[in-house]
């Protein structure tokens, strides 16, 4: 029988990337929270393998369905974990970007080890699941919460926020927009290296967050994203848009995580029609373009 989860995109409401590790990964700080907006993976179990246990599928044929994809890097994991053996065959509707800075190979990998746990009867407690997320990517952890939360290292400790604080984040709307382009999470981080300028004080950023967090802020006075400045010096597109945003419309539009997608926080009562047009205007009608909340 087929079984499908919901994989959530995220936004990174407050990001410091606070500096480079002896691991060549990077420690930062970031309220992260995902969406009521994602992709959808379906997971069909197809009895003993005989050949290879795992394979996907995707509407989107941009998306590489090799092993290199990280739901089958993520299903792999599971495997050996678990010492499953049956055969599954991935269904993926795509919908978040790729190159977005918004999560969606994460999210995806997160997913089927969630389904696959499902299947499997639940051999893996919350615990054990969180290790083997963090294994697969810096930023996998945060989608086992379902909710806001805070991340630090290098993504992989994840603590959930107070209900005061979630209940300024939480069912907020929110408008993403992207341009056609994409910023490679890599070449991001690698400029940031290179220019040794952009990182954040971990003191500074973590009494920015701890004075939100203890506060009754909303959520518009948190946003933050260091790695603006690497993208923005490449990416002339991004600021300028932003700054027209602000100047036309009010409003406190950022960066999610690596780009290049952005987004802004709406009210409920804030219309997006004239937002979108704005943005199509600019960036051309193959801008993408969605509005989603918070969850």
């Amino acid at each position: 029988m087929e079984r499908s989860v919901f994989s959530p995109a995220k936004l990174n409401l407050f990001l410091a990337v606070t500096g480079r590790r002896a691991d060549g990964f990077h420690d930062l700080v970031s309220l992260a929270a995902p969406l009521d907006f994602g992709d959808e993976l379906a997971a069909r179990p197809a009895g003993r393998a005989i050949g290879p246990q795992f394979s996907l599928a995707c509407d989107d044929p941009a998306v590489p369905v090799d092993a290199s994809n990280l739901v089958l890097r993520a299903a792999a994991a599971f495997a050996a974990a678990t010492g499953w053996r049956d055969a599954v065959h991935f269904r993926l509707t795509k919908r978040i970007p790729a190159g977005a800075g918004l999560g969606g190979g994460s999210s995806n990998a997160v997913a089927a080890l969630r389904v696959l746990n499902e299947l499997a009867g639940r051999p893996l407690a919350p615990e054990a699941l969180a290790g083997l997320a963090a294994g697969l990517g810096s930023d996998c952890a945060l989608f086992l919460a379902n909710a806001p939360v805070v991340m630090r290292g290098r993504g992989e400790r994840v603590a959930p926020l107070a209900a005061a604080a979630a209940a300024r984040v939480s069912g907020r709307r929110v408008l993403l927009f992207k341009p056609d382009f994409s910023i490679g999470t890599a070449w991001a981080y690698g400029r940031m290296v290179a220019t040794g300028t952009d990182y954040r004080q971990p003191a500074e950023a973590e009494a920015r967050l701890a004075a939100w967090l203890d506060g009754a802020a909303r959520a518009e006075e948190l946003l933050a994203n260091n790695m603006e400045g690497v993208a923005f010096e490449k990416f002339i597109a991004l600021p300028v848009m932003l700054a027209g945003l602000r100047r036309e419309f009010g409003l406190a539009p950022r960066m999610s995580g690596s780009g290049s997608a952005c987004y802004a926080l709406l009210g409920d009562d804030g219309v997006t029609e004239p937002i979108g047009a704005y943005i199509r205007a600019r960036w051309g009608p193959t801008a993408f373009i969605q509005a989603a909340r918070l969850a």
